[in-house]
């Protein structure tokens, strides 16, 4: 039986047998790194094309996935779009919940982390102990035990000179940077008022097979259990509470909201909800109005807006969405418009080549345990401290990783459902 995560997160025991794997920093200069993809879902196959993208020497050499079916389409796609930067042969292909174990223990020099989020801190430390780079996408765990595991895999990683570069992309996009860079120098004056929406339509649902046990599943629409994903306030909402927490350079100290399943209330849905609002207020006394909904044949609203003393400042990655209005004016963002999920793997493998270490833990932590927090408002219907969410007990993982029975989480009920 593999090690739960509930005891590696006690004892970091899931890590142990990598430990032995460390081995110096990828020197820079050589001509080829050795990427390797765990978690070949879309996000991943996406992550990989652009990891290859962004160094001439950079090549996929290998993969892993608890379904073998995922990792051969991933396969499959990415060797269409990166032809001749693929070298994964069938005993560099690692299938099942110990995958990524092997795919270290082959050799690699980066790896790129987009399982569902729950595998994150787990996935994160044995990495860090290997002594490969990184990337990792967002958010970076679904429950407090494993914030707390990742500040220390993040603690390890700067001490091992490791880059590790977050799946929070909206750092990279250059229109954003020049726009808190403004709001930094004083362009809104003192910032009182944050909005951050996530509206959007429905998305995948994969309805269950005869041949399907629990665990099956559940890892086939791991985005509807909060196990895996956080629910999506913080798998997807992530993006624009990074962005906000960017603009105030703070974090807030108390959250309060609301929420629940409207449309999504069949068991084909898991236990997540489909609509989340909270209220986060800072020390200044700045409030954060968070607001997100997955509804079909709703309209659509991904934004953030930031108001200040001077002026207000809106953030969208629709074309001339980004703007500040203050006494001075009208401005509007004009400069390049990147790619920033591309951007993003430019400066990974930059940092690697130069040997100079990029460490995004600080953001990537802080910001995923903000949407945890707020889930937390919204599931028990009560306020939330940020250091209730930090050391919260509450631990959402299975009692071990295997292709059997498991117990369909409940849905929370605001009132009822307890602060751990």
């Amino acid at each position: 039986m593999n090690p739960t995560r509930r005891s590696f997160l006690k004892n970091t025991a899931g890590a142990a047998s990598v430990a032995s794997l460390a081995r110096p920093v990828h020197a820079a200069g050589s001509d080829i790194l050795r990427v390797g993809l765990v978690g070949c879902g879309g996000r991943g196959t996406g992550a990989a094309q652009q990891a290859l993208n962004a160094d001439p020497g950079a090549r996929l050499v290998a993969m892993a996935d608890v379904f073998e079916d995922r990792l051969k389409l991933s396969l499959e796609a990415i060797k269409a779009g990166s032809p001749g930067k693929v070298d994964v042969p069938a005993k560099r292909q690692f299938v099942g919940f110990d995958a990524y174990r092997d795919l270290l223990a082959s050799g690699v020099d980066v790896i790129l982390l987009t399982t569902p989020p729950h595998f994150r801190p787990l996935h994160l430390r044995a990495a860090v102990e290997a002594g490969v780079h990184i990337f990792a996408e967002k958010p970076i765990a679904t429950d407090a035990p494993g914030i707390r595991s990742v500040i220390e895999s993040c603690r390890l990683a700067k001490e091992k000179k490791l880059s590790l570069v977050s799946g929070l992309c909206l750092r990279y996009f250059y229109a954003f940077q020049e726009s808190i860079k403004r709001i930094h120098d004083g362009a809104l004056g003192e910032i009182h008022t944050l909005l951050a929406n996530d509206y959007r339509g429905s998305i995948w649902m994969k309805p269950r097979q005869p041949d399907w046990t629990d665990m099956h599943w559940q890892m086939r629409n791991w985005y509807y259990f909060t196990w895996l994903s956080g629910d999506f306030n913080v798998e997807q909402h992530v993006h624009f509470l990074d962005l906000c927490s960017w603009a105030i350079g703070a974090y807030p100290d108390t959250a309060l909201g609301m929420g629940g399943r409207h449309v999504r209330t069949g068991p084909e849905y898991g236990n997540i909800f489909d609509h989340h609002s909270v209220t986060y207020t800072y020390a200044s006394g700045a409030r954060l109005f968070s607001n997100t909904r997955q509804m079909k044949a709703c309209k659509s609203n991904l934004s953030a807006q930031v108001v200040g003393s001077k002026g207000e400042a809106h953030f969208s990655e629709r074309r001339r969405g980004v703007w500040i209005k203050n006494d001075q004016g009208t401005w509007l963002y004009e400069g390049e418009q990147n790619k920033f999920y591309q951007t993003e793997h430019d400066e990974l493998f930059a940092s690697i080549r130069k040997g100079t270490a990029i460490n995004n833990g600080d953001y990537m932590v802080k910001s995923t345990l903000l949407a945890i927090q707020g889930r937390m408002a919204t599931y028990t219907g009560q306020e939330v401290s940020w250091e209730q969410a930090m050391n919260s007990k509450e631990d959402l993982s299975p009692e071990a990783y295997a292709w059997g029975p498991i117990d369909t989480p409940r849905i929370a009920m605001p009132g009822l459902t307890k602060l751990i």
